[in-house]
């Protein structure tokens, strides 16, 4: 399982009142994850996630939710493979889901089983509380993370909810313009 994530240079995912405005496209995670078949959400994520990307991929010429601008080439791209892509949402809450090739997982175990199978890697699209309690869990092999040259200060850490030490191998750094880097880490 990789978890691409954006995250500010001091670690947040997003600012104190869930200000994410600093993130220029959500479809920059695109090129973190080339090898993958599925991607795994929680619950809180999923409806805005489907939302937003369904949008996108029945017009992609309108103005995008939650924003107000039409979607670049490559949140075209995206919301092309999400169409395609399995979608595990892990969830005891949710009834039901409305993305095509989404379905949802109870538990933990069941995640663990499905990681197992034959196949590619799973790509964690997060958010941060989700990624937390798969790193608990020893569920995650790799973070993917694009580092934006920003300080928020305060918000929701990446690893606020992580309850144990973790060693991490840096796998490669490099940077993407605009002061971005994409930094992976293998764990």
């Amino acid at each position: 399982m990789i978890a691409a994530l954006q995250v500010s240079l001091d670690g947040f995912t997003q600012g104190p009142n869930g200000e994410k405005d600093w993130v220029d496209s959500w479809a920059d995670a695109i090129q973190l994850i080339p090898d993958v078949d599925a991607f795994v959400l929680g619950a809180g994520m999923y409806p805005g996630y489907g939302e937003y990307w369904k949008a996108i991929h029945d017009n992609p010429g309108a103005i995008l939710p939650f924003d107000d601008r039409i979607a670049s080439e490559r949140e075209v791209a995206y919301a092309r493979l999400a169409a395609k892509t399995p979608h595990i949402v892990l969830s005891t809450t949710l009834e039901s889901v409305s993305w095509p090739t989404a379905r949802i997982v109870r538990d933990l175990k069941e995640l663990r089983t499905l990681k197992g199978q034959a196949g590619k890697n799973m790509y964690v699209v997060g958010g941060a509380t989700l990624v937390a309690s798969l790193l608990n869990e020893g569920l995650i092999d790799e973070l993917r993370l694009i580092v934006h040259p920003i300080v928020l200060g305060k918000g929701q850490g990446l690893f606020s909810g992580v309850d144990k030490r973790l060693s991490l191998d840096l796998v490669e750094a490099k940077p993407i313009g605009s002061g971005k880097l994409i930094v992976t880490y293998r764990i």
